[in-house]
């Protein structure tokens, strides 16, 4: 589904990705973990073009992200995507977020759209919010709204950007409960986190990196098991002890 072959990307003379490759296959769960700045949130940005890459080959369900003939709405519009910060309209009302890239990209009518929409908020137990604003909702709240949204393009893949990390500790398991769901269910993810109960509820593979490499890409049993580098040991036994 996702496939990711010898990606570089620079920000100028420094380099934030070196030479980086993976996959992920249909229906596979892949978490992306690491310490601040090795670039996991980079290259889930590079998969749906939000961030361009100077050198390698991505290319989802057989489309080549790089290329400059793609059409690259299209393409993001198969691919959902949940941010750290939510990423919500504050001007428009639960409804029309859930409504309005239905409707403007996939050419839906308002009320087939607002069907879709409703019976996604409905699955992430917030239907009674329908006619508030982002602005009246937890935290907690408006990310399950964003993954609505993003489950309302009927995306062939999901990436979600560190969902939790914005959250209050009480508020972060009602996303991921919805995230775990959606594994479940089979949805092909790509999850940049540190909530490394999920990895080992629901992921297929790990990948760890750290300063732009990907130094383990492994199932996750191994990842937990037994890492092979001492800088996966090292941020596990950090990250597990607290």
């Amino acid at each position: 589904m996702i496939s990711i072959k010898n990606i570089s990307k620079w920000y100028g003379s420094f380099q934030v990705l070196t030479d980086c490759s993976t996959e992920v296959k249909k229906g596979e769960v892949v978490v992306v973990c690491g310490p601040s700045g090795s670039g996991k949130s980079t290259i889930i940005k590079c998969v749906n073009a939000l961030e361009p890459f100077q050198k390698g080959e991505i290319n989802v369900d057989g489309i080549s992200v790089g290329d400059p003939k793609t059409d690259l709405p299209k393409l993001r519009s198969r691919i959902g995507m949940v941010f750290q910060n939510f990423e919500l309209f504050p001007h428009l009302s639960v409804t029309e977020n859930l409504t309005l890239a239905q409707i403007k990209v996939l050419g839906r009518t308002p009320d087939a759209a607002r069907d879709k929409g409703l019976k996604l908020l409905d699955r992430v137990g917030l239907m009674a919010h329908k006619d508030k604003f982002p602005g009246q909702l937890s935290g907690g709240q408006q990310q399950r709204v964003a993954i609505a949204r993003a489950l309302s393009m009927d995306p062939i893949a999901m990436l979600f950007d560190e969902p939790t990390s914005a959250l209050d500790p009480e508020m972060i398991n009602e996303v991921l409960d919805v995230m775990v769901q959606l594994a479940q269910e089979g949805m092909t993810m790509m999850v940049v986190t540190h909530e490394m109960g999920f990895a080992k509820r629901v992921a297929h593979r790990v990948i760890f990196m750290d300063a732009g490499k990907i130094i383990e890409d492994c199932t996750k049993d191994d990842f937990f098991g037994a890492p092979r580098s001492e800088r996966a040991q090292l941020f596990l036994s950090k990250i597990l002890h607290h």
